[in-house]
């Protein structure tokens, strides 16, 4: 699958200043996450003195860290889940067909570029963009399809 099949959305660019002698001094972090909404995604963090090369850095991260995420039909996951990380919680839940996609703005950029429709989220705990973005990667990478649990059922016996 060639590099131009991912489509990129940005999550946030946020603005830092430090103040030195001759004023302040500003720097760009940017999270985008890219997807093929075919059940592919990824999530980076770039920083940098311009926008540009912030959004740029981002990206490649993101295209390195790369999940698969199982959709079922009609696009929706397997099974709920709880993504966490800090101290943000995310719980996605499978939703039936006409749904569509019921989230804050950080979920739902994420999801939709793995290919998700139809999906009920919720944001517990802090909302800390940087921290919901990567819980809802770490819900993400917490499921499995029907035949995954139960090959490792049978493994476990």
């Amino acid at each position: 699958m060639a590099d131009t099949d991912f489509e990129e959305k940005v999550i946030f660019i946020r603005r830092t200043a430090k103040t030195y002698k001759g004023g302040r001094r500003f720097r760009f972090g940017a999270m985008v996450a890219v997807g093929d909404r075919n059940g592919r995604v990824g999530l980076g963090l770039g920083k940098a003195k311009e926008v540009p090369n912030a959004v740029q850095k981002a990206q490649n991260v993101a295209r390195r860290n790369l999940i698969e995420v199982p959709l079922e039909e009609p696009g929706t996951i397997p099974h709920a889940v709880l993504g966490m990380h800090g101290s943000s919680q995310v719980m996605l839940k499978p939703a039936g067909a006409g749904t569509g996609v019921i989230a804050g703005s950080v979920p739902r950029a994420i999801v939709e570029l793995a290919g998700v429709r139809n999906l009920l989220t919720k944001e517990l705990g802090s909302r800390n963009q940087t921290n919901v973005a990567y819980a809802v990667i770490n819900g993400l990478k917490q499921l499995k399809t029907y035949e995954e649990s139960r090959r490792e059922r049978e493994v476990a016996q």
